[in-house]
């Protein structure tokens, strides 16, 4: 077309065609937004978890909530009745002695109960398959038909043999001095021993409060037990045992409380006392993994060989970080595909990729079918008539097209060397980022063949046959368009 004949054409804007509005065939490969979980969330032991992750305990709690009424409610009892009578009798510093007692056995147990005992991650998939592949190469294939290999190492320790077993649950070689808890499904470093009574594993980073724990109830325990006594003897002194029971009745139930209890909690206290001072684990003790009865050799390599250092070891070294980061947050996989919507139920959901190919020709088709009918070629530039002109494969301007079949797109013809596809390419930008059209020149319009390309006739002839070409693909495009909207 020669540039004067598009006047209409500079002042003509056309609007783009979003593609990314919410209709029924938007793409449904969008990244779904997922919350971000925290790994406490998904802990395969069998733990509870509050406060978000802050505290952690075994799921069998109903001994430890008996462990806290026996104590609240005996020091309760103690405040309230034998106090105020010891204060004025006595000395005012019983009450303050036994608040302090109390509040460091709460804060003990408290911290025993809630804290992370040394639990061990378990092995992720691709660590237990390498480990798996390790243990089949360093034991090799035997003759004599499979055999499971062994899963034990040994190692050594100060000049004693540790073996190293494997934890089928976790799928890890457990390190020394760890072993799995049945009831919490855990394999806990430096495990001593499961606790119900705290509701809670007693291993390497909870053991000290455990002890101090049971020691300072050791002293409450002694502490309440002999004042209530004090108290009934002053009372009887006064009024008699028979008037003394029945002024202070709450006396008795505290007497006979702490009379049953003491002496499991002074000899537990006493017994770990023992494993403190020869650094030994209960489950050590239990299995007699370092008694002389086992071999004269046989010796504890944790040792350090004086009472001093190994309580000092136990009660003020520091505390080692916790292995599974309760609180960290998952690492999120891959993007999922979002669900298709409401309009893409009874059509996307059953379609493959190549469906949404089909979709974005359809869009595409659309915007043909608006650039067509906003495009005036069909009115500013005289053309040649089918008797003129005819193209190979096309059909001539004054015949009618012949009728499509709805679902039935006929594919686009082609004509030598100047197919219709370039021909609108070339002239009509479908780009959705060009806003307007460009116009090719005479002299920048490629001659098709038989024509000389330096001749005016040839220019004319050529933009003459650029228009025809135009209008035929765009007419097609547009039934195409049509024909897919319809079917869609």
């Amino acid at each position: 077309m020669p540039p004067g004949g598009g006047g209409p054409m500079k002042d003509c804007e056309y609007s783009q065609i979003s593609t990314h509005s919410s209709s029924p065939m938007e793409s449904p490969h969008k990244k779904k937004k997922i919350a971000a979980r925290r790994k406490w969330e998904v802990f395969p032991g069998r733990n509870k978890f509050f406060c978000n992750g802050r505290i952690m305990m075994a799921r069998q709690t109903g001994v430890f909530y008996l462990t806290l009424v026996l104590i609240l409610v005996t020091s309760g009892l103690f405040f309230a009745f034998d106090c105020p009578y010891l204060a004025v009798k006595i000395t005012p510093a019983i009450p303050v002695v036994g608040g302090i007692l109390f509040f460091f056995v709460m804060g003990t147990l408290l911290r025993t109960s809630f804290s992370d005992p040394g639990v061990l991650p378990r092995a992720t998939p691709d660590e237990a398959a390498d480990l798996e592949r390790q243990i089949d190469i360093a034991n090799g294939t035997s003759s004599g038909g499979y055999r499971p290999p062994p899963r034990t190492k040994e190692v050594i320790i100060n000049g004693q043999t540790v073996k190293l077993k494997y934890c089928f649950t976790c799928k890890i070689f457990r390190p020394p001095r760890a072993s799995h808890c049945s009831l919490c499904d855990n394999c806990v470093e430096r495990f001593d021993h499961h606790c119900p009574w705290v509701g809670n594993c007693v291993g390497k980073r909870n053991y000290r409060f455990f002890y101090m724990f049971i020691l300072s109830l050791s002293f409450l325990t002694v502490f309440i037990f002999a004042f209530v006594i004090t108290h009934v003897i002053l009372r009887s002194q006064q009024t008699g045992f028979l008037n003394a029971l029945k002024d202070s009745p709450a006396s008795v139930l505290e007497a006979v409380v702490c009379f049953f209890s003491v002496w499991s909690i002074v000899g537990l206290s006493g017994f770990h006392t023992y494993l403190i001072s020869s650094n030994q684990t209960t489950n050590e003790d239990i299995k007699g993994s370092w008694s002389n009865k086992r071999g004269k050799e046989n010796y504890n390599p944790y040792s350090y060989g004086n009472i001093f250092t190994n309580c000092c070891v136990a009660l003020c070294g520091p505390i080692s970080p916790s292995l599974i980061d309760r609180r960290g947050y998952i690492q999120s996989d891959t993007p999922q595909p979002a669900a298709p919507s409401n309009g893409m139920a009874a059509y996307g959901a059953t379609q493959s990729q190549s469906d949404m190919c089909d979709q974005d020709q359809c869009i595409q088709s659309t915007k043909f079918v608006l650039q067509a009918a906003a495009t005036p070629l069909l009115q500013s530039e005289p053309s040649l008539t089918s008797d003129e002109l005819h193209l190979p494969g096309k059909p001539g301007l004054g015949t009618p097209c012949a009728s499509l079949t709805l679902g039935q797109p006929t594919p686009p013809s082609s004509m030598p060397n100047l197919t219709a596809e370039a021909a609108l390419t070339d002239i009509l930008p479908l780009k959705d980022e060009h806003v307007g059209h460009q116009f090719l020149t005479p002299e920048e319009a490629p001659s098709p063949p038989r024509l000389l390309a330096g001749s005016p006739l040839a220019h004319s002839r050529t933009m003459h046959v650029l228009g025809l070409a135009s209008q035929d693909s765009l007419h097609e495009d547009s039934v195409r368009g049509l024909v897919k909207l319809s079917s869609v």
